[in-house]
């Protein structure tokens, strides 16, 4: 009676389990997803719009406003400093003293 317990066990578990896990599951998965990642055309066709026609009209209006109001004033204010004739006397007076009878 204690024979009948033993080899049936062991018997009827490693067979379906060993031929059930191998080529199937590699083998149908492993086609369809390239064909899927080919049609990647569409990225191409939203990038140079929308960047064409926002960088056109804003340079040419904010360019020649500010500049021709600023290089008008400053021409006239320097002409109004005259007093450099001022100093130019000054050092000939000094050219004028008599160092040779110091040197007797």
């Amino acid at each position: 009676p204690y024979v009948y317990s033993s080899p049936p066990p062991p018997y009827y578990s490693p067979s379906p389990k060993v031929e059930y896990k191998s080529p199937p599951p590699p083998y149908v998965y492993s086609s369809p997803p390239p064909p899927y990642y080919s049609p990647a055309p569409k990225v191409h066709h939203k990038s140079p719009p929308p960047p064409y026609v926002y960088n056109s009209p804003p340079p040419p209006y904010y360019s020649p406003s500010p500049k021709v109001e600023y290089k008008s004033p400053p021409p006239p204010y320097v002409y109004s400093s005259p007093p450099p004739p001022y100093y130019s006397p000054a050092p000939k007076v000094d050219y004028k003293s008599p160092p040779p009878p110091s040197y007797y």
